[in-house]
């Protein structure tokens, strides 16, 4: 694995970490938009390691990713999706106020996929 693409799998750890620890502390919006990271910087990697390039903006991230594992069985649709559901959470966490700012429920849900991320790292390994 190129060393560029282990440090975006690193940072993918380090933020479903947080998202969990942000979490077990009740703060919904912050542990989405962590979630949210983790998935983003495991797609990275794996960007990386197939393109020898790094994606510059979300938009760009979520597709690439999607074109690089379109034919890729061992990553299933929920995870091809959820970088641009992901994304919503992150949005949510940045910019909406109100009782619409509040997702505890699809953190939980955000946690649990990012952590299937995992396969990424498989992929690469």
């Amino acid at each position: 694995m190129k060393p560029e693409a282990d440090r975006y799998l690193d940072k993918a750890r380090q933020s479903l970490a947080h998202a969990r620890a942000i979490f077990a502390i009740d703060l919904g919006e912050e542990a989405g938009r962590a979630a949210y990271l983790g998935a983003f910087h495991a797609a990275q990697a794996l960007i990386f390691e197939r393109t020898n390039r790094a994606a510059k903006t979300h938009g760009g991230v979520h597709e690439q990713f999607l074109r690089l594992v379109e034919d890729e069985s061992r990553v299933d649709p929920d995870l091809r999706r959820f970088l641009s559901q992901g994304y919503k959470l992150k949005a949510i966490a940045d910019y909406e106020t109100g009782p619409d700012a509040v997702v505890p429920l699809q953190a939980a849900a955000a946690i649990e996929t990012t952590a299937r991320f995992r396969t990424i790292a498989e992929l690469l390994g």
